[in-house]
């Protein structure tokens, strides 16, 4: 039996969205987003944190914060003040039992004083993803629906996973 392993290229990717399950859906621009090495994810919904969050030793006494919706102007942007914001992506990401991602804020994000932060997507994994974006510049940040924010990277694992995620994200924001 062959293991592929590493990160997937442009090819493998496509190959993977036009499968069934589609590696990725929902996307804006096939051609815009998809990259050499990954696939640029872009923002459908921003909100900010209208209350404080808890984790404990288990998932049970986990305790997520209330949120406030922003909504986006007639130019559809959003002026943020710095400060942590929600971000829901577009894509719905459909993840096999043999390939994980990891997400990267795109440079100009960064050389704009934005960050996003974010987390491992298991294999087994199917929604909507939501991520940490960090507005750092103190002069703020304009951001528009669809603009592409990270580049997702995948990447095939040692194996098929026997079990894939099973969170209580599955699904999300579907």
């Amino acid at each position: 039996m062959t293991i592929r392993q590493g990160v997937l290229v442009r090819e493998d990717i496509l190959g993977l969205i036009k499968s069934r399950p589609p590696l990725i859906s929902d996307f804006i621009s096939l051609d815009a987003q998809l990259q050499p090495n990954g696939f640029d994810i872009t923002i459908r919904e921003i909100a900010s944190f209208a209350s404080g969050g808890k984790l404990g030793e288990t998932n049970e006494s986990r305790l997520l914060p209330q949120l406030m919706p922003l909504d986006f102007d007639g130019d559809n942007g959003v002026d943020l003040r710095p400060g942590a914001y929600l971000v829901t992506f577009n894509e719905v990401v459909n993840l096999p039992a043999n390939i994980m991602a990891l997400a990267r804020p795109r440079s100009s994000l960064n050389r704009c004083g934005v960050s996003l932060h974010t987390a491992v997507w298991d294999a087994g994994y199917h929604g909507r993803s939501q991520s940490l974006l960090v507005v750092y510049n103190t002069h703020g940040f304009r951001l528009h629906r669809n603009a592409r924010v990270a580049q997702l990277i995948f990447m095939y694992t040692s194996g098929r996973t026997g079990q894939g995620y099973s969170g209580q994200y599955q699904g999300e924001n579907i």
